[in-house]
């Protein structure tokens, strides 16, 4: 086994060797069952309304377009499980680093045959393939609802990729935050704080000009996966995505050589 592969595999180990893990996978698999069957009994008494009486006596052909598993259940659903990916993925990544730096054993890696940007790399990627499982489990539901309503596997895979890499970028976020701290608490509120921040800067259009409004948009996490959400794979948003773990993986790298030098 190469000292990369090890380093994967004993982030792993540590990772599942504790309680967050379950908890988060435990979290997210609550959260969107909620989400999911709530947006679905709204769904279903929109229906009742359409098809009784009580609304003239409607049938199923005089339904609007607007009132569908799509609009109703599927798009809802996938607003706020991003929102709560942002909420939950901190918790598996403010102990990556921080924990290393506050037990002092950064230094066993560093005296070991890996180099810095393979530490990173092997962190990196270890955080991946659990988020890789975080995302599985939130998206038994929502596939369901995909399937059902008819949308296509096309519409599926499209978001499916949207929140893979939403949740790589998210993780990212939290694995740079980690890199400059000791403590587990203050790497989870900082990544928290930053991704909500970047998740929308919606809010800051009527305090800049239409041109800055222009750029946060483009910076914004939000009006990049909702293309997902539609069912649109534009190459611009998975550039973005793979930009922005680019640049928490060049910050925690250089995390480390900070952390040499002092």
């Amino acid at each position: 086994m190469t000292p990369l592969l090890a380093l994967v595999r004993k982030e792993l180990l540590v990772l599942f060797g504790s309680p967050v893990a379950y908890l988060t996978l435990a979290l997210i698999g609550t959260v969107t069952a909620l989400l999911f069957f709530d947006h679905l009994r709204i769904y279903n008494q929109i229906l009742f309304l359409y098809t009784t009486t009580v609304m003239g006596g409607f049938d199923s052909g005089t339904i609007p377009d607007y009132v569908s598993v799509r609009d109703t259940v599927f798009l809802p659903v996938m607003e706020q499980l991003a929102l709560t990916l942002v909420g939950l993925i901190p918790l598996a990544t403010m102990r990556v680093f921080a924990e290393e730096r506050l037990r002092g054993t950064d230094e066993l890696l560093f005296t070991s045959q890996l180099s810095p940007a393979q530490i990173v790399g092997g962190k990196f990627l270890a955080t991946f393939v659990f988020v890789s499982l975080l995302l599985g489990v939130s998206f038994v539901y929502p596939a369901t609802s995909v399937l059902r309503a008819g949308l296509g596997i096309e519409h599926l895979l499209a978001v499916y990729l949207g929140l893979f890499v939403l949740g790589l970028g998210l993780a990212s976020i939290g694995l740079a935050c980690s890199a400059f701290t000791t403590s587990q608490l203050v790497a989870a509120v900082s990544a928290y704080a930053v991704a909500f921040v970047l998740y929308d800067f919606g809010w800051a259009n009527s305090f800049v000009g239409e041109s800055v409004a222009v750029v946060l948009d483009r910076l914004s996490l939000h009006p990049r996966f909702a293309g997902f959400a539609e069912g649109v794979v534009s190459l611009a948003d998975l550039v973005y995505f793979a930009a922005l773990c680019s640049a928490c993986a060049v910050l925690a790298r250089l995390s480390l050589d900070w952390l040499r030098i002092r």
